[in-house]
């Protein structure tokens, strides 16, 4: 898959919509639409890479800690138990868009999950309750 086809990219230069909860000069993060448990986002970063093993030191490092920024703010503002980082890396690890991503799933005591989760929509009310909670420093 090339940039241009990149659907993280076309979020980053704004072509495609997404709920951008965080971003810094390295990274994006937003809401993802088909949520493991509330609150799911995910981390990426501006330069398009196609996977763990091919993203440039410096954006994983910002990755790394953009994905800990919104972790401790899941634990915060949506009381998350707990929080699961999770990035597949490759078809074969569940890797289905090929832009380097980290999930970053909160985790509640009382949440169904079991992984691997098969991704389907989410409610959109309570993925923009809790985009409005999580958005901002």
């Amino acid at each position: 898959m090339s940039e241009q086809d990149c659907i993280f990219c076309k979020i980053i230069a704004g072509e495609m919509s997404a709920r951008v909860i965080d971003e810094d000069e390295r990274t994006v993060s937003f809401m993802d639409i088909n949520p493991a448990t509330n609150g799911h986002a995910l981390v990426i970063p501006r330069t398009h890479a196609a996977d763990l093993l091919s993203v440039e030191r410096e954006d994983l490092q910002a990755v790394a800690l953009a994905a800990q920024r919104l972790a401790n703010r899941m634990r915060e503002r949506l009381a998350a138990d707990g929080v699961n980082l999770i990035n597949s890396c490759g078809a074969a690890a569940w890797q289905t868009i090929f832009h380097f991503h980290v999930h970053v799933i909160p985790r509640y005591r009382s949440d169904p999950l079991r992984l691997p989760w098969i991704p389907k929509p989410g409610d959109q009310q309570q993925i923009a309750q809790a985009a409005s909670a999580l958005e901002g420093g």
